[in-house]
């Protein structure tokens, strides 16, 4: 999500305010872990389990058009009450992970990029207030968190080309700079997640 990398860039830089090169690549390598390893890993356990269970027959990923629903029952019947409660436990624990990350970066966003300080409750009803007209309105909770996944995909691109171009600045990142392969690979993954974010808006908004 491209609010999480500007978060990101701020925690990183909090933890090493005028740090040594030492203490920055320390940063790095943690970073490195937590980003690419932990972060990483359980993203791609999620898609493994999502193309498990939407490969199996008699899956129930179509009822009454709600996937989330569908993802807990199929986890129920295929591979045990644990994971489909372990599958709950983790949903409820990312609707205030959620919350949280997006209110955080838009103290980030608002503070340091525009120079306004909007109080906290007013950040966390704003944060808020798009879950609360889905809930009150009805909607249909998969359809609405589809959706709100394309929106989101619209800043992608201010995220992460000056990501990329910051990045490959030798005055800007010192020693830390990215080599010329590295931007580059960076530059065609940003270009095929741009690619196949602008694919996802034609295919959600020309139905």
């Amino acid at each position: 999500m491209p609010h999480v990398i500007y978060l990101h860039g701020a925690l990183t830089k909090s933890l090493a305010p005028g740090a040594t090169e030492a203490g920055r690549r320390s940063v790095l390598r943690f970073q490195r872990l937590d980003v690419l390893g932990a972060a990483g890993a359980v993203n791609l356990v999620m898609l493994i389990v999502a193309a498990g269970l939407a490969s199996r027959p008699g899956g129930a990923r179509g009822m009454a058009g709600n996937a989330i629903d569908a993802a807990h029952t199929d986890l129920g019947r295929f591979v045990g009450g644990g994971a489909a409660l372990a599958f709950a436990v983790a949903l409820l624990a990312s609707g205030p992970s959620s919350s949280s990350v997006g209110t955080y970066a838009g103290q980030v966003v608002m503070r340091r990029f525009v120079g306004l300080s909007v109080p906290l409750f007013v950040r966390r009803a704003v944060t808020m207030l798009p879950a609360i007209v889905v809930l009150a309105a009805g909607l249909p909770l998969t359809t609405s968190l589809v959706v709100s996944q394309v929106v989101l995909s619209f800043g992608i691109p201010f995220a992460l080309v000056p990501l990329i171009a910051f990045a490959r600045r030798r005055d800007v990142m010192g020693p830390l700079v990215n080599r010329p392969l590295t931007t580059a690979a960076a530059a065609s993954a940003a270009a095929a997640i741009i690619a196949l974010n602008a694919y996802l808006l034609y295919a959600t908004f020309a139905r």
